[in-house]
């Protein structure tokens, strides 16, 4: 069963390039472009993983990440040309889960994307079901 890679950027150019990429390593790839479309598209799809633009109009990138955090442990990539440690530290506080810098290696990247799938629990059950880890609910201390 594939797994599923939600790519959020303002930019179709990236988001098409990103689809492309990650569809020859085996990913199904959710795409939309504004941060108010991402929000809507982890309720409906709930992937395993999004890769995330910081700076978008309207919701941007960091808003994304704290309204998500609200109702999901979904890893979240930030993938951004913002190369400013404040900037990265923010992003991480805000919920990201890794940041990478535009632009990336794909080799890179389906690395980040596999280790944080990996992290996230994802297993198979003897009888075929798929059994996720804590991705969809948020954790409560």
């Amino acid at each position: 069963m594939p797994k599923t890679v939600l790519t959020i950027d303002d930019d179709t150019a990236i988001t098409e390039l990103l689809a492309m990429l990650l569809r020859t390593h085996g990913y199904e790839v959710k795409t939309v472009n504004s941060g108010e479309e991402g929000v809507d598209a982890i309720k409906k799809y709930n992937p395993h993983v999004v890769v995330l633009d910081l700076m978008m109009p309207g919701l941007d990138g960091w808003q994304v990440c704290k309204t998500v955090r609200e109702f999901s442990n979904v890893p979240i990539v930030i993938l951004s040309a913002l190369d400013d440690p404040a900037m990265i530290a923010s992003a991480l506080d805000a919920g990201a889960d890794d940041y990478l810098i535009k632009p990336v290696s794909s080799s890179i990247l389906v690395a980040h994307l596999n280790r944080l799938i990996r992290r996230t629990g994802t297993l198979e059950a003897s009888n075929g079901t798929t059994i996720r880890g804590s991705r969809s609910q948020p954790q409560t201390s």
